[in-house]
């Protein structure tokens, strides 16, 4: 007779191989699950399609958010060493080309953060991914094609190996940490794709690009408006150029992003910039789940991180700090699971708890930037005064920082100030 152990409802074989987590999804979100899943003492198995290193559609910047989780898993230094940029200022640009730019060794940074990055997707995901294999079962080449469920709680997964094997895999909770189109959001019945929601965002590396310094460029020019073009030193000298839309308007207003994007680029501001630069590749698109919506993103024996949980800034379009944080809160939640041997829906709503708790006032204070970059006047108003007051630059980047009060943000009174400084 097979002995079994009893886990919150459902019923696993001894004799059977057993995870604490299973990982789905190699990128931010999930490697930085498994980096902090390692310290927590859980024994975990991260699987990804994909052979890495490998290319990700994605704007590559890495905030102070980013940031402060490498520093904190002891990763900085190994980062920091990789071929990309670093980043030390944000400009913003509105639609008449007045401009203003945020320092990021503000005075008021309460993490002593100096400085971002911008390095590219196929570089710092197969880092983060090395670094997991040294701590962790990593399984590339490996597709999550179902969930194992019982009782209405997902209990494993199944896959095909890369030898084209198909497996069943189980463990006590599973992380959807595999993006836009997350197979474990689908199984789950969680998949969102609310247009007014999900931005569409497309990518062209160029070479060649004038006045690249140590700073990141958001232009809400008047071709893009209410969306955004962006220039990012990437390596050398190549940028990261791309623009990204609400898929709402780009239905409505029926957009061609490829060629929205030439419009831009030959447009009389920025065309002095670009008149010896060349593009590397094709532009390139995907969809971006925008945390302007509060999405489901947990059920009996299961969570879901970074944009399978839809979390990228509404404003911005930074996804990739977002993610981090949500992968060290489920590996949080994951050791407390299994220590009360609780993985119901019930328990594991603390995870959405504590993510909100930790970006939704940056989300929401998005959010509203996001409405207020709808309307050019309002636009251009506050942008010309950020560049003149530096009262306004402190207010701003304090919101985008997380720094200001949640009461003090849900004061019309304080967005007044902004206004009128």
């Amino acid at each position: 007779m097979v002995s079994s152990t009893r886990l919150s409802g459902w019923t696993m074989k001894k004799s059977e191989p057993v995870y604490d987590v299973i990982i789905v999804g190699g990128g931010p979100a999930g490697t930085t699950a498994a980096l902090y899943a390692h310290r927590q003492g859980l024994k975990t198995l991260l699987v990804d399609k994909a052979t890495f290193p490998r290319d990700k559609v994605c704007g590559d910047a890495l905030s102070g958010k980013s940031v402060r989780v490498m520093r904190e898993l002891d990763l900085l230094d190994g980062v920091q060493g990789l071929k990309g940029s670093s980043i030390r200022r944000i400009i913003f640009g509105g639609p008449k080309h007045k401009q203003f730019d945020l320092q990021l060794d503000n005075e008021s940074n309460v993490d002593h953060i100096t400085q971002g990055f911008v390095i590219p997707r196929k570089t710092f995901d197969n880092f983060l991914l090395q670094e997991a294999k040294k701590i962790t079962e990593v399984r590339d080449e490996y597709s999550a094609t179902d969930l194992l469920m019982d009782n209405g709680q997902v209990i494993g997964i199944k896959g095909k190996s890369k030898n084209g094997a198909d497996e069943e895999l189980q463990a006590r909770l599973v992380f959807g940490a595999d993006g836009y189109n997350s197979i474990v959001a689908r199984k789950t019945g969680l998949y969102d794709m609310d247009m007014e929601h999900t931005a569409v965002g497309i990518r062209c590396y160029f070479e060649g690009v004038k006045d690249l310094t140590d700073q990141i460029e958001l232009h809400y020019v008047k071709e893009v408006n209410p969306g955004y073009f962006w220039i990012f030193p990437a390596d050398g000298n190549r940028a990261n150029i791309g623009l990204g839309l609400s898929k709402e308007d780009v239905k409505k207003q029926k957009k061609n992003l490829v060629k929205l994007m030439d419009v831009v680029i030959q447009s009389d501001y920025f065309r002095d910039r670009f008149a010896e630069a060349r593009p590397l590749e094709k532009p390139v698109g995907w969809n971006l789940p925008l945390g302007s919506t509060h999405r489901c993103n947990y059920g009996d024996g299961f969570l879901l991180l970074g944009d399978a949980a839809g979390l990228i800034d509404p404003f911005t379009g930074e996804g990739i700090g977002n993610a981090m944080v949500s992968g060290k809160v489920a590996a949080e939640i994951a050791a407390e699971a299994k220590e009360s041997h609780n993985y119901s829906s019930e328990f594991l709503n603390q995870y959405d708890t504590r993510v909100w708790n930790a970006i939704g006032s940056e989300l929401n204070v998005s959010t509203k930037l996001q409405r207020l970059a709808r309307s050019r006047f309002l636009l251009n108003f506050v942008i010309n005064r950020a560049s003149r007051n530096d009262e306004v630059r402190n207010i701003i980047a304090g919101m985008l920082a997380n720094e200001i009060p949640k009461k003090e943000l849900s004061n019309p009174l304080f967005y007044l100030k902004i206004l009128f400084s």
